[in-house]
């Protein structure tokens, strides 16, 4: 696929371990694939919309584990995770939270006076469901929506990604596409 192409242009980079993975897997599915492709991972991310808590528990079983809850997320979910993550990983000072615009440039209006405040260096979000990495030059960060690994959204492709952090930068950032949404059902056939 030519964003495929596009995507890896943007995302290349060099650098060594300390691998993460970030994810939103919607409406309670969990797509076993992704547990072999966080295998190799230090830690998992969730942008969140868990969809339920044992979402969120079998990812935290299988890796350390960080999230925030989305706009579907209930009760039980928001007491467990934070609307927003500001932390340091391998140097990088990053932010994660749920809703923070479909792209740099349209902030909500919470999330741009945190970034006229303290701006991170990797801005890491969910909601719109469509994957989007991009420099914003405005607050020097990289914005990522890893787009959506569940079968409900908007999204064509079901999507999660990989970076690695080390010496202050985020790098080798990676696509990983776990097919097209939509659950395929078999055809009953007629009596």
């Amino acid at each position: 696929m030519e964003w495929n192409k596009q995507f890896e242009e943007l995302a290349r980079g060099a650098g060594k371990v300390h691998q993460r993975s970030t994810a939103r897997l919607l409406n309670g599915y969990l797509d076993p694939r992704v547990f072999k492709a966080f295998d190799n991972c230090d830690e998992i991310w969730h942008a969140g919309d868990f969809g339920t808590l044992e979402i969120a528990q079998k990812l935290a079983d299988f890796r350390p584990f960080r999230g925030v809850y989305g706009n579907i997320d209930d009760a039980n979910l928001r007491l467990e995770y934070p609307e927003n993550q500001r932390f340091k990983c391998e140097g990088v000072d990053v932010w994660m939270t749920h809703i923070a615009g479909s792209q740099p440039g349209r902030y909500p209006k919470r999330v741009r006076e945190g970034l006229q405040e303290s701006s991170p260096q990797v801005l890491i979000c969910g909601h719109s469901h469509l994957l989007h990495v991009e420099n914003d030059k405005k607050y020097g960060l990289k914005y990522v929506n890893p787009g959506a690994a569940g079968h409900e959204g908007h999204h064509i492709m079901r999507t999660i990604l990989k970076a690695e952090f080390s010496d202050g930068e985020m790098k080798n950032l990676r696509l990983i596409e776990l097919g097209p949404r939509g659950r395929r059902h078999p055809k009953k056939e007629s009596s």
